[in-house]
């Protein structure tokens, strides 16, 4: 039995984690939700990623869905050669978090 238990027992964590896993979401899925207004569109968001960091180079952009919650991820090269993250709120435009990239 305590065999069992102890085998059950990280069941609930796998599940729990992988429910917490965010999906990113498909240009056409996309394009769809900022079709229908639920999303803001993502030059409004870049604009301000690029008032944040004045000349950075977008490395990558991901829309992403996490616990019905619309997120846009940005991934920037600052001038300094700093690789920043930044994660907006993609409904309301909201930062969300800004923190170094590893």
């Amino acid at each position: 039995m305590k065999r069992l238990l102890c085998l059950l027992l990280p069941l609930p964590l796998l599940l729990w984690e992988s429910s917490a896993l965010a999906r990113d979401l498909s240009q056409d899925e996309a394009l769809r939700l900022r079709e229908r207004g639920i999303i803001l569109p993502l030059s409004d968001v870049l604009q301000q990623a690029r008032q944040r960091y004045a000349q950075a180079r977008i490395l990558e952009v991901e829309l992403e869905e996490d616990d019905d919650h619309y997120l846009y991820e940005i991934e920037l090269l600052t001038r300094d050669g700093q690789v920043r993250e930044l994660e907006f709120d993609a409904v309301t435009g909201r930062l969300l978090k800004d923190e170094e990239d590893d």
